[in-house]
């Protein structure tokens, strides 16, 4: 039977419309013998010739009407309402067809066999077709895999008729919070409480949860997140409606939770004032343009309309990259921006003073650094030069350039710092606390640091490592069970960045508002578990996914912090707070970076360790010299005394 049912739906189109025309052509007689029998209680009709003559006549006119109407252009399992109508339009007009060809023929039919043939018509002709839509959407979702949706609104319901109409999944029921939902039925798709939930995916072998909330809070979706969490069952999520309006996803396209969502934390909108006074008609120059905080930098200055925006960084395939991004959205936006690509090192102050007085740059966001703490531990005198005297080199440039306005990004790492990297980033605040005291009498350069923790996505972040490892089916490595991390997202970290550079007055130390600090071993959990897998456990030895602890790395710390000191004060803006921080008077600063200089040059990593604790930087920390080619030189060097004394022995 399934085999028949099948070859007549794979058929061509025009053979479906002839079968489907022979098939009501039947309903109709049926309709027509069964209201006369019905109506006078007797076979008699089926021999008096005036009612085959009758029939004859009526089957044309109804199969014309019904054509006309459209009925046989509707696909039959996508039936609609229009359907619908054609169905009773057709009825009624093929009634009245009846009731006047026997009329004007001269045939006396029994005045109520018009009704009850219409309602034999409404029932076989309409009747067949919503037998015909059930059977192929049980012969279709047989294949299919079933899926609840989460959210029975009008996202949810325009998700279900796509994923019903495609050839994956079947939407078995909706999820809804709203109670008056509770217990109906919509688009054939029964609604049920998130209580019974559990059931439901147990009844109906459902193997995912989609989330169809484009438009609640991600406070919202952190509490519905917090529920799904403990079922391991697979949850997606549908794009925001921004994104579809602007066609760049669609409804159907599925994505994985986002961890803004485990987060729960909502942007604030920024305050037009703040994002545009150092931006809109001026020249603005991002050094690091390629990393993850400065083409998101880019990405928020472009829309600001800047009249040129300068991209300086060091990476051939990043400047490559952002340029062509920005490029492509100044055309499609039809905006008079110029793009201005340098690639050049921080560590080149000529070339930084060239670039910034041969543009007139008023502006400039210093994203360059290293930033990776393993990384910069093992490469100490490249992470010295580029942190600090990259930001030295930057900021002096900008000083002779004139610029108005210098905003560094700084880190939550460079406050107690237990590593070479926040120690160098803690410099480079100090470096422009000095500057900024010479602001108004020697220069008119206001400089301010913005520091703030961990950005979703940037490279190096656990999230998409963690992804990663997850579909490779584990294990996922985490340096230690009880480390926590301040997470934000990098275009609201970018728009932040933005908006506390246009509130600084000179020297300021700004301080984000991270939310609370995330422990990294309950994100990993959440992850695996609302990716439909079990944490493998003593207690759970079936488990999908191993979480595995390797050690805390070369001068990492458990936990960062924001602040130093207590001495803190909110600005006007919610989300930004002004830090007064220990500073260095210039005249001394510049004994440590000559000093530092020195040090680097000789490769004298004892003296940079040394000075960087002399500092007022707060460095405490917690490994020996990591740097590579120090330790590499230092072994090399015992080896050579080692065997000298065996060759002074042998002697």
């Amino acid at each position: 039977m399934d085999s028949f049912i099948r070859s007549i739906i794979n058929a061509p189109r025009a053979k479906k419309r002839v079968i489907t025309l022979f098939i009501d052509s039947l309903f109709i007689a049926a309709a027509f013998w069964l209201a006369l029998i019905v109506r006078l209680d007797s076979l008699e009709p089926l021999s008096v010739s005036g009612n085959w003559l009758l029939l004859a006549l009526l089957i044309p006119i109804s199969l014309y009407a019904f054509i006309t109407l459209g009925l046989y252009r509707a696909v039959l399992r996508y039936m609609n309402s229009q359907a619908v109508w054609a169905i009773i339009l057709g009825t009624l007009i093929t009634t009245v067809s009846l009731v006047l060809l026997a009329f004007f023929v001269g045939i006396e039919i029994p005045r109520t066999m018009p009704f009850i043939f219409a309602w034999l018509c409404l029932l076989t002709v309409g009747g067949s077709r919503i037998i015909v839509r059930a059977l192929i959407g049980r012969m279709t979702t047989s294949n299919k895999d079933a899926v609840i949706i989460y959210g029975a609104g009008s996202s949810g319901r325009q998700l279900a008729t796509a994923l019903n109409a495609g050839p994956e999944y079947f939407v078995s029921a909706f999820i809804d919070d709203d109670v008056t939902k509770h217990g109906s039925i919509i688009q054939g798709i029964p609604v049920r409480a998130f209580n019974d939930i559990h059931a439901l995916i147990k009844k109906r072998k459902a193997t995912k949860v989609l989330l169809a909330m484009p438009s609640e809070t991600r406070a919202r979706r952190k509490e519905v997140l917090a529920q799904l969490e403990p079922l391991t069952i697979k949850v997606l999520s549908i794009p925001g409606m921004a994104d579809i309006v602007e066609g760049k996803a669609k409804l159907s396209e599925f994505r994985d939770v986002e961890i803004e969502d485990l987060l729960g934390r909502d942007p604030v909108t920024p305050k037009d004032d703040l994002m545009t006074v150092n931006i809109t008609d001026k020249v603005v120059m991002v050094t690091g343009a390629g990393g993850s905080i400065g083409s998101e930098l880019c990405r928020q200055i472009i829309k600001l309309k800047p009249t040129k925006l300068v991209l300086f960084e060091r990476s051939e395939i990043a400047l490559y990259s952002i340029e062509k991004e920005l490029g492509e959205y100044i055309i499609s936006n039809t905006l008079n921006i110029e793009l201005i690509p340098i690639m050049g090192s921080v560590q080149r102050v000529n070339r930084l003073e060239t670039v910034m007085r041969t543009f007139g740059v008023r502006t400039i966001y210093h994203a360059a650094a290293y930033k990776h703490v393993p990384l910069v531990e093992h490469n100490v005198v490249e992470g010295v030069r580029n942190n600090v005297f990259g930001t030295y080199y930057a900021a002096k440039a900008a000083v002779e350039a004139k610029v108005d306005t210098f905003v560094l990004i700084s880190t939550d790492k460079a406050v107690r710092p237990t590593n070479i990297m926040g120690a160098t980033k803690r410099m480079a605040e100090l470096v422009l606390q000095g500057l900024a005291q010479e602001q108004g009498a020697k220069h008119k350069t206001r400089f301010c640091m913005v520091r703030f923790g961990n950005v979703l996505g940037s490279s190096g972040s656990v999230v998409p490592l963690f992804r990663r490892q997850i579909k490779e089916g584990g294990p996922i490595t985490l340096t230690h069970p009880d480390i926590t991390r301040y997470f934000m997202t990098i275009p609201e970290a970018a728009q932040l960045v933005i908006q506390a550079g246009a509130m600084g007055k000179g020297g300021d130390v700004f301080v984000l508002d991270m939310g609370d600090s995330v422990k990294i071993s309950d994100l990993a959990t959440k992850m695996v578990r609302l990716s439909g897998l079990e944490i493998k456990t003593d207690d759970t030895p079936h488990g999908d996914i191993e979480i595995k602890c390797t050690g805390l790395r070369p001068g990492e710390k458990l936990y960062e912090e924001l602040l130093i000191g207590d001495n803190v004060e909110q600005t006007s803006h919610e989300r930004i707070m002004t830090a007064k921080e220990v500073m260095l008077p210039l005249s001394e600063l510049n004994v440590f970076i000559e000093a530092l200089d020195i040090a680097c040059h000789d490769f004298n990593h004892e003296t940079i360790r040394q000075l960087l604790l002399d500092a007022p930087t707060g460095f405490n920390p917690t490994d020996g010299i990591c740097d590579l080619v120090w330790n590499a030189r230092l072994e090399n060097k015992g080896n050579t005394e080692s065997e000298s004394n065996v060759v002074n022995l042998s002697k």
